[in-house]
């Protein structure tokens, strides 16, 4: 029996249907997504995108969509669905009886006494769809029509009609090739029935809307190029599979291939199946090159912060793979020599680079090799962030780390309305301050370990450190509110309640006194925590809002002003366990159900990215996101260590 599965009720219904989206992605950088219905809402949507090298590493969309038809005695039954302004047309979600999202999606028709099943499957090798048309029962032979429809653009554009665009496809074994525009590669579409016909009659399917894009207040037409169609005669039992792929395939192994694809999926039994299974599918191996994907369907792959932060989650905690840590962290540090040793406008990510290598010694790795390996690294980012080195921030006279650029946003709250961000936070930021003085601390412990005999490292360092410690409290602790400030300019302490203070009482080495940890964990208790994550301000603040929802503006005000995230329960989880123990197991294992009741909201068996500060907390952004997935499963590895405890 599937594990997640949706009914006709739910499925007819498209104010439910088409806000919960599936998602398939494979090894090369491809992806599939759409959503339940197949009627695609996003400009996110589609069969088939894939990572093109040859335009800088970008997704491109190729194949939008697949309608399909079934010709009766004469009669037309269309079974694909698109919206064109307030309309959708066809409406083949009317004839759709179930759903099932594993191990594949599988989507069921049923037209008077016909039944007719069509399931998706994305290669994990190369850049193919797979499509496969069951007609599970039938009185009579009918004929099926495939039509193709071809973007050929940009993931994050869209396409409209031009001139351009070169609608003449070239034969191929049982289809077509077509490369709308010059530079890009074919695509091959083709289907495992030899006696299929294609029928050539190139049209611009105009005006379709995505409704996700239109509420947000997006660009949300395009028009999309229809080249013709497949047609199919068939009966009771019988099987097609169609595919679109930058190869030209062997048809007579689609149905071989297909059911392989299929059963190397793997059944899905329980939340946590489904929860490594995401983790696997976020790290990204084009051309040889693991990467984590901040997110699917419009973040980037290999992004610092968010890889580095993701990385002992989906790599160590999930998959169990230090080998793959190792490989993904070796090609971030080859690929973001800028960012870690010169500028960013994220200033706490370099440093966060000392908490990922605590986690990996943690989780059981030699701490000598793992200095030998990185010591350098942490070396250089740390002296990066001396007066001179970076134009964004500097370590003050004080130990501290000012960040100020004007009309920039210098951390992970990076938000802009109207141009300006919405949480600038220049000033001595608290959790990029923690991070400083935990890199330090780890710096000398291990170089005094394994470094040099009077090492000039230590020596030096070892008195900033002191320095740090001594002028970190006094700096962000406020006495009257219990708590700690989020930044400190020269106006002073900025009192907004964020979750950014967390990470002072949760790093290794914490620059605060241990005894102020319990008034801090009050402080989130009662104004942040949720249960579907941290909210990212208080909603006794004027400028919180509940909802992430509206225009470009409205969603960009709430992104850090009140929207939670799940990746910030972590941090807190970690240290409530510090400061609570054995007794905070069953509180830590609700803040984490609730993600797995939602599976089948949003992305289908995904987690998502943020969600609403205020009840029912709807989830929001990237359907399958990185850094909640790797928060989940390290939460499910400190339950079961305190399990054992």
């Amino acid at each position: 029996m599937a594990f997640l599965k949706f009914n006709k009720s739910e499925l007819v219904n498209l104010a439910y249907s088409l806000k919960r989206e599936i998602l398939c992605s494979n090894k090369t950088g491809a992806y599939c997504n759409t959503s339940i219905v197949t009627c695609n809402t996003r400009r996110y949507h589609g069969l088939l995108a894939v990572t093109l090298d040859r335009f800088g590493g970008d997704r491109f969309l190729l194949l939008s969509d697949l309608d399909e038809s079934l010709v009766v005695d004469g009669k037309q039954f269309n079974l694909g669905i698109h919206c064109y302004g307030d309309s959708y047309e066809p409406r083949g979600h009317k004839y759709v009886v179930d759903f099932s999202a594993d191990p594949v999606p599988q989507i069921t028709y049923k037209v008077g006494e016909i039944v007719f099943r069509k399931s998706l499957v994305l290669a994990q090798d190369r850049d193919q769809v797979m499509v496969k048309f069951e007609v599970l029962e039938s009185p009579t032979p009918v004929t099926l029509q495939l039509r193709p429809y071809l973007a050929f653009r940009n993931v994050h554009d869209l396409t409209h009609e031009n001139g351009d665009a070169n609608l003449a496809g070239s034969d191929i074994q049982n289809g077509m090739a077509y490369r709308l525009y010059a530079n890009f590669p074919n695509l091959n579409l083709q289907v495992s029935d030899s006696r299929a016909k294609f029928i050539a009659g190139p049209y611009w399917n105009k005006n379709i809307t995505y409704s996700d894009e239109y509420r947000r207040g997006f660009d949300c037409r395009e028009d999309l190029v229809v080249p013709g169609r497949f047609e199919s005669r068939l009966k009771a039992g019988d099987v097609l599979v169609f595919s679109a792929s930058l190869m030209q395939e062997d048809p007579t192994e689609f149905k071989r291939r297909f059911t392989a694809l299929v059963r190397n999926a793997g059944e899905i039994t329980s939340y946590r199946d489904q929860l490594r299974r995401c983790a696997d599918a976020l790290i990204i191996d084009h051309n040889n090159r693991k990467r984590i994907n901040a997110g699917f369907s419009w973040l980037y792959t290999g992004m610092l912060r968010e890889t580095l932060q993701a990385l002992p989650g989906l790599t160590l905690y999930g998959l169990h793979d230090p080998k793959q840590f190792e490989e993904i962290l070796a090609n971030l540090i080859a690929d973001e020599q800028e960012r870690l040793f010169r500028r960013t406008t994220q200033v706490e990510a370099p440093l966060y680079m000392a908490s990922v290598l605590q986690a990996y010694i943690d989780y059981g790795a030699d701490e000598k090799q793992v200095w030998k390996k990185y010591g350098i690294i942490i070396r250089g980012i740390i002296e990066s962030y001396l007066p001179g080195e970076r134009a964004e921030i500097s370590m003050q006279p004080n130990g501290l780390l000012w960040a100020q650029k004007d009309g920039v946003a210098l951390s992970w709250m990076n938000a802009y309305a109207d141009g300006r961000p919405v949480t600038e936070r220049a000033g001595y930021q608290v959790e990029t301050n923690a991070f400083w003085y935990n890199a330090i601390c780890f710096a000398i412990e291990m170089e005094g370990k394994y470094g040099a005999k009077g090492s000039r490292f230590v020596t030096k360092w070892t008195a900033i450190r002191d320095l740090v410690r001594k002028n970190y409290q006094p700096t962000f602790w406020n006495e009257q509110r219990g708590c700690l400030a989020d930044y400190v300019d020269n106006a002073g302490q900025n009192m907004d309640i964020r979750p950014n203070q967390i990470y002072a009482i949760s790093v290794k080495y914490s620059p605060v006194d241990e005894e102020l940890a319990p008034s801090i964990l009050r402080v989130f208790d009662n104004e942040l925590v949720t249960a579907r994550g941290l909210r990212t301000l208080s909603p006794r603040d004027p400028k919180y809002r509940a909802v992430y929802e509206g225009a470009q503006r409205d969603r960009d005000l709430a992104y850090h002003q009140g929207s939670t995230r799940p990746f910030l329960l972590r941090p807190y989880v970690e240290v409530s366990f510090r400061v609570k123990g054995p007794a905070f197991w069953k509180r830590a294992e609700w803040l984490i159900e609730g993600f797995y009741a939602d599976l089948g909201k949003h992305g289908v068996g995904a987690f998502s990215e943020l969600y609403d500060g205020d009840p029912p907390h709807e989830p929001h952004g990237a359907i399958s996101s990185a850094l909640s997935t790797s928060a989940i499963l390290a939460i499910e590895y400190m339950l079961d260590k305190y399990k054992e405890d």
